[in-house]
């Protein structure tokens, strides 16, 4: 018998690849708290929220104790908790007591442990710093007097994001968290991707909010609001208004836009199936003359920001596609130029960094950007609130013409690997029904962090990789200059996952991300277009609105500047 087992309030549970006491404790069903672990980070240990009492009395931090044959451990004596509620003490005296203000109200950590343990007065002075409030940035807003240098923000920078824009500065009692030289945000190499929000337990960084002066625009009668919705929104939204996290949801956003006074609603997708043809006539021509290779795909605004501020020497390599945001938005804008109302153009995006991408001077007419508003998955669920539409009753609906098809090609853009796949799908000659399922077993799918493939066009073998998180796509590119490895077509996204999890939707974890990825899969599959090219709007557009005009409208030409 080599079974390992190890009592967990004199519950026997079997060893086997937990990393600590903390997982093996979950994976009975008993739920320790935490402020400062994530298992897709590392251990750091400073809350000590998280902590058990072992058989002698001592005290060990579940989070960073392996667990050992025979022993035992207990997560709910008076100790435990009296511990536990001093150390909330001890946060909350130190913190921004403006909950009802407060951004992450109902979701944030720090008070649900609080609640969760009963914590109904602090015994101690309050000697939270004054508000110092960092909005600079496009895309989040810092809040140091909500922090409580658990750390997360910071590692996932640095770990997964590889920019390490923000760190412990100071020290002792004035340690908090900042940018070198406590600079703006806006003044520092953060690139916008949002993942610190994502993870920061409290609100000490947030989303940037831009839904007030659209609710302006959207009450100005003699102001048409047109609205575009990626891809990966429909299944990261029914989480926050009582559906099933992956679940698409897309056609009750739809109705609900319109409710909320949008006058044109369109579908991201559409602009994925511009991306899709252009990409791969530009990957074929790149291949043809051997020139400018592996073409990484412009998708994601964070990466493309990572390239300018780090990977200079790349930027030629970099597609010279806009994203299908801004490839949408300037074909919605030609089309509506002659309308004889002001035009406001509105993005529903799953990303952060869209913020900072729509006010890139690349993407402006006149001073004048092509996208006015990019709000996120979560500002969207805090209008629907607002409003007062319960969405679980609505009834979908269709968005609107002329741009009302897309394919399925253009849904799972929301997901790693999705650009690849359709882009594979316009590039292959089989486009037979059997080599189109085929190619969910080709290594494309999954939320691995790097996958590998390869094809075959026109005789020749294509090496493809998909990254997705930043620091991965910097050792991708390091092993490439070194010659390690060689790709001749890189999508790279700087969110784990892809778009599903971005920072600007409602927080999930492993499982919620693989819903999430699954009805992006499943909208495709239910879709009756296969194909970017298959679309027959495409086919108007090019002979119709784009003829003459495809450069300008769907191309850009990024210069590397800071």
């Amino acid at each position: 018998m080599n079974e390992k087992f190890m009592y967990i309030d004199d519950i026997p549970v079997e060893i086997k690849d937990e990393k600590n006491i903390l997982e093996l404790a979950r994976k009975v069903g008993i739920d320790i708290p935490t402020l400062c672990y994530y298992s897709e980070l590392s251990v750091y240990g400073a809350c000590r929220m998280c902590v058990v009492e072992n058989e002698w009395g001592g005290m060990d931090a579940s989070c960073s104790t392996p667990p050992r044959a025979g022993m035992k451990v207990y997560t709910n004596t008076l100790k435990v908790r009296k511990h536990r509620k001093m150390i909330l003490e001890l946060l909350l005296a130190n913190h921004c007591r403006d909950c009802t203000s407060c951004d992450k109200n109902g979701h944030c950590k720090l008070q649900d442990l609080a609640q969760r343990f009963g914590i109904k007065q602090v015994r101690f002075n309050n000697t939270s710093e004054n508000k110092n409030i960092d909005d600079s940035s496009s895309c989040i807003v810092k809040d140091t007097s909500k922090c409580i240098l658990c750390g997360d923000c910071v590692r996932m920078c640095d770990e997964v994001q590889n920019v390490g824009a923000i760190d412990f500065i100071k020290r002792g009692s004035k340690m908090t968290v900042g940018t070198a030289y406590e600079e703006p945000l806006s003044e520092s190499n953060c690139v916008g991707c949002g993942q610190c929000a994502a993870v920061c337990p409290t609100g000490a960084i947030v989303v940037k909010r831009d839904t007030e002066k659209l609710w302006k625009d959207l009450s100005d009668k003699d102001t048409k609001v047109i609205v575009q919705i990626a891809p990966a929104v429909r299944v990261g939204i029914g989480q926050e208004l009582g559906e099933e996290d992956g679940d698409n949801a897309m056609g009750k956003i739809v109705s609900v836009l319109r409710r909320i006074g949008f006058d044109e609603i369109f579908d991201t997708s559409t602009g994925a199936d511009l991306t899709v043809l252009e990409e791969a006539s530009e990957f074929l021509s790149r291949l043809e003359k051997n020139e400018k290779l592996p073409l990484f795909t412009s998708c994601c605004p964070a990466w493309v920001r990572y390239v300018e501020m780090n990977h200079k020497n790349l930027i030629d390599n970099i597609s010279t596609c806009r994203s299908p945001m801004q490839m949408f938005a300037s074909v919605l804008k030609e089309h509506y130029k002659y309308s004889s109302k002001r035009v406001v153009s509105v993005a529903v995006m799953p990303c952060t960094a869209k913020k900072f991408e729509a006010k890139r001077d690349e993407f402006k007419e006149e001073d004048v950007p092509n996208v006015d508003y990019v709000i996120t998955t979560l500002e969207l669920i805090e209008m629907i609130k607002e409003s007062g539409i319960v969405f679980s009753e609505v009834e979908p609906e269709a968005v609107d013409m002329p741009f009302g098809v897309s394919s399925g090609a253009g849904v799972i853009f929301g997901v790693t690997g999705g650009v690849t796949e359709a882009v594979i799908r316009r590039v292959l000659d089989d486009k037979s029904n059997a080599t189109l399922r085929s190619l969910a077993f080709k290594g494309i799918r999954g939320m691995d962090g790097v996958k590998e493939t390869s094809i075959t066009v026109d005789g020749r073998e294509i090496k493809v990789a998909i990254v997705s998180g930043l620091r991965n796509a910097d050792n991708l590119v390091k092993k490439m200059q070194e010659g390690e490895v060689h790709y001749d077509f890189v999508e790279v996204m700087a969110c784990p996952g892809g778009c599903v999890c971005g920072a600007g939707q409602p927080f999930t974890k492993i499982d919620g991300k693989l819903k999430r990825s699954a009805g992006l899969y499943e909208a495709d599959r239910m879709s009756s277009i296969k194909r970017s090219e298959e679309n027959p709007l495409m086919m108007s557009l090019y002979s119709g609105l784009l003829k003459g005009n495809v450069h300008k409208l769907l191309h850009v030409n990024y210069k590397g500047e800071e």
